[in-house]
């Protein structure tokens, strides 16, 4: 039965296999990407079921990704498939160092026409966390009432919910609409994972504790503000603290797209199984270090297994 639901755009992805500008490379690898699937492939490959929600076109790539995510043991009920408008498609470029270029086909995509009554086919029994992003609502107006939906829909089962503002800005009409629409989707949830420059555009503040701050007092019980190589630091109710991330190394580091989708698999796993919240972030770091050892967005999320053994190289680590 599933426990968790996801919402959102999955995208082929075509990966740069030479170094420079997008506009040289000759051959790329295909892979999936989009926020949303990757914490979804995250808690999948962790045991826990999930339903993912979008709308995919009928066309080959729509097909790809239909079946990598059934190979992925989603529930494939809510992949309804579309014959008006396309799959999105995102470039991404290979890098020595730093961040890759990234260019998304995604204008128009049949998921940007996923609706509020997509959200009424989803069956509710079972099912005790909601993971929301702020991508959906930048996507349509359409999309944007779906997830104000879907989290009523969340709150009235009683499942609890997080979200990740991760700010796609070139989607929104306009900076004030983003940041007014992101910060009154976060308000409606349990527990809020803004990265330290997001808490900067969204709250005007780039310190931890103020992001903190700021999300309680519209009523968000549990703040975790992601620092990249410094960790996170957590606020859950009056108690705040910070934890460090795993010490990576600098040669393994190869991309960094993906790190925070893996933080969330790891924060929502951890809750899931009946973890502290301090575990459940420890383990945010660490599946988001395992995932900055690998180039695809999603490929290197792990095992249970691959867990331990993560755990186990690192284990004079203290966070």
């Amino acid at each position: 039965m599933p426990e968790v639901i996801l919402m959102g755009e999955p995208m082929a992805m075509f990966m740069a296999n030479e170094f420079g500008p997008l506009e040289n490379v000759s051959t790329y690898t295909r892979s999936l990407a989009g926020a949303e699937v990757n914490v979804g492939i995250g808690l999948t490959r962790l045991g826990h079921n999930c339903i993912y929600l979008t709308r995919l076109g009928d066309d080959p790539m729509g097909k790809y990704i239909a079946n990598r995510l059934q190979n992925e043991h989603f529930d494939p009920r809510y992949l309804i498939a579309d014959d008006r408008y396309p799959t999105a498609i995102q470039l991404k470029g290979k890098v020595r160092a730093g961040d890759p270029d990234v260019v998304y086909y995604r204008k128009h995509s049949a998921a940007s026409h996923m609706t509020a009554e997509d959200v009424d086919r989803i069956d509710f029994s079972g099912v005790r966390h909601v993971h929301v992003t702020g991508i959906p609502p930048a996507l349509s107006q359409s999309c944007r009432e779906a997830t104000y939906h879907l989290i009523e829909c969340a709150r009235k089962h009683n499942a609890s919910l997080s979200f990740d503002p991760n700010l796609r800005i070139s989607l929104w009409e306009n900076r004030e609409t983003m940041i007014r629409v992101i910060n009154e989707l976060a308000s409606k949830c349990d527990m809020v994972l803004p990265g330290a420059e997001e808490g900067k555009i969204l709250t005007g503040s780039d310190d931890p504790e103020k992001i903190a701050d700021f999300y309680q007092n519209l009523g968000v019980k549990s703040v975790i503000v992601k620092i990249g190589k410094n960790g996170a630091y957590v606020r859950d109710g009056a108690a705040g603290y910070s934890l460090k991330t795993f010490p990576v190394p600098r040669e393994k580091i190869v991309d960094t797209v993906g790190a925070g989708d893996g933080f969330a698999v790891g924060v929502i796993s951890g809750k899931l199984e009946g973890l502290s919240l301090r575990d459940s972030v420890v383990r945010g770091n660490a599946i988001g270090s395992i995932q900055v050892e690998n180039v695809s967005d999603n490929e290197g999320l792990p095992t249970p297994e691959d867990l331990k053994r993560f755990y186990a190289e690192y284990e004079a680590f203290q966070p």
